[in-house]
């Protein structure tokens, strides 16, 4: 039978203490209850009573129906020389109306002397008087013992009797933390060992990401006894971070044989781990573990070529189960197995004999000599290939483009942007203000064409990317621009290459509207405005 593994998040809480995190109190409802429906056991909300947010957060989420997580709020053991019941931090746990508390203790002798100025028979006063308040008001009590792997380094039989006192008092879970991240996987295994053996509560692991075996650390842990895992997701935090869960769920659940969530809801690891990187405008990294964009990403021909025989040679689990998909990529290194799984990843038709593929591969590899990127562009990609094909039909050309911008010592400066394009055999002029240069010729371009084809007003421009290629060229080096567009959820992203930052961009929003009319089957259709509606469009 398989071992339960309990999941604690402290996202919105440690996870906030991270550098550039900051979260709303909507923010954190709206992950919370995404955590909810993840299976995660133990959400920490935060500190009731040290900041306005905090509390509106308590409040809000009192309205929410959680279906399986309990909120749990966060706090101290109380003063020095001060009873449990009348601290006003253990109090304002009790107020917040939610029926777990966390609550933080020292256990290593160092701090207890010198930061918290007194006795060590007083810290185990405070630890066992704040656990028993916890208790007496019915709430689940989880104690931390706070700097634990260190305090054991230095005076074993003192940290160990923090976590007595804490167990006596009626501690639900007792979770140590490796506070400063310091510690190693063979360490953290003997000592959850020797804890686990030692006593009868529970044990959690709470551990900190500043040697880089966080997530090492957790395994072991687990492996070693204990039961539960603290963490946030993709593993923000203080300084390094705190451990990613993200990663330790499939590692105990597929490796390991840990039952964490149902197999149901680790299908959804990737999307969650995406939806609270959006939430707290974070770029996840491509390379992230599991849930990264190149997690599964495939590129030398050699490889393609034995994962699309059996992906076990280049994967080590199915991308499927943790709601990850396989990638191709297409690039300089690219064989003609790539090229096949590309277009059958696209989901794009062609008959290619064995000298067109070739043919469109030595395309390919001589528009990256120059300079062009389709890893990072699969739209841009996809026209290409349709069009070596014979399969794109030209929507619009254009004829020319000119870009004014004036700058005056009492004002910002403006750009404006006209663009002439042949649309369906009409010659179609357009002018249109922006805030620079390419959001001017952006907004020409659409202008132009949404008379024409309607679905390009949905269409947004998500992000603008500009890579100098050459950096011994200075100003006239080549630049690449990558650029992401949306419409109605979907993304997609397109490229250009030029000397000139404004070409470059021309060719990537081009491609980006080309794309867009092609999924929306324009080419098929032939969707036109009205000759009514053209006319002020062609006239301007």
């Amino acid at each position: 039978m398989e071992s339960k593994v309990y999941l604690y998040d402290t996202t919105l809480r440690d996870g906030t203490q991270g550098e550039g995190i900051s979260l709303s109190v909507e923010d954190k409802i709206k992950i919370a209850r995404r955590l909810d429906q993840f299976g995660i056991d133990f959400i920490e909300g935060g500190w009731p009573g040290s900041n306005p947010k905090d509390m509106a957060f308590f409040e809000r989420i009192r309205e929410i129906p959680l279906q399986h997580a309990k909120v749990t709020a966060f706090g101290s053991t109380c003063r020095p020389n001060v009873a449990a019941s009348d601290d006003d931090n253990l109090r304002a746990l009790v107020a917040s109306g939610v029926k777990a508390a966390a609550i933080f203790g020292k256990s290593w002798d160092l701090h207890v002397t010198d930061a918290l100025k007194t006795t060590l028979e007083e810290n185990l006063r405070m630890v066992a008087d704040s656990v028993t308040f916890l208790k007496e008001n019915g709430m689940t009590t989880l104690f931390l013992a706070e700097h634990f792997f260190d305090g054991y380094k230095a005076n074993p039989r003192y940290a160990l009797r923090v976590l007595e006192a804490a167990e006596e008092a009626g501690a639900d879970w007792i979770v140590l933390c490796d506070t400063n991240g310091g510690s190693l996987p063979t360490e953290i295994y003997d000592i959850v060992k020797s804890v686990t053996q030692r006593l009868q509560t529970p044990v959690g692991i709470h551990p900190h990401n500043d040697s880089g075996v966080a997530v090492a650390n957790a395994l072991a842990a687990i492996q070693a006894g204990a039961k539960q895992v603290q963490g946030t997701i993709n593993g923000i935090g203080e300084r390094c971070g705190n451990v990613n869960l993200i990663s330790v769920i499939p590692n105990l659940q597929l490796k390991l044989g840990y039952r964490c969530v149902s197999s149901e809801q680790l299908q959804e690891l990737t999307q969650l781990s995406r939806f609270v990187a959006e939430i707290a405008n974070m770029t996840l990294p491509n390379n992230q573990p599991f849930v990264g964009h190149s997690a599964f990403a495939h590129k030398g021909g050699i490889h393609v070529s034995a994962v699309l025989r059996d992906p076990k040679t280049y994967e080590h689990i199915e991308p499927e189960n943790i709601g990850n998909v396989r990638r191709v990529l297409v690039s300089e290194l690219a064989g003609q197995s790539n090229l096949l799984a590309k277009m059958e990843e696209l989901d794009i038709d062609l008959s290619l004999d064995r000298e067109e593929a070739r043919q469109i591969i030595a395309q390919i590899k001589e528009r990256e000599f120059q300079g062009y990127q389709y890893e990072g562009a699969e739209a841009s990609l996809t026209l290409m290939l349709l069009s070596a094909a014979g399969k794109l039909k030209n929507l619009f050309t254009l004829d020319s483009f000119k870009i004014w911008m004036e700058k005056a010592a009492a004002r910002a400066i403006t750009s404006e942007a006209m663009v002439k394009l042949t649309i369906n055999g009409e010659t179609v002029h357009t002018a249109a203000d922006g805030n620079g240069p390419v959001n001017a010729l952006d907004n020409a371009l659409r202008k132009a064409l949404e008379t024409y084809y309607p679905c390009i007003a949905n269409m947004q421009l998500t992000d603008y990317k500009v890579r100098v290629l050459d950096e011994n060229g200075a100003t006239a080096a080549k630049v690449r621009v990558l650029i992401e567009s949306s419409c109605n959820g979907e993304k997609w992203s397109t490229v250009g290459v030029s000397t000139n930052v404004i070409e470059a961009s021309w060719e990537a929003l081009a491609d980006s509207i080309r794309y867009l009319l092609w999924k929306e089957g324009c080419e098929e259709t032939g969707v036109q405005a009205t000759a009514e509606a053209r006319v002020g469009i062609v006239n301007h």
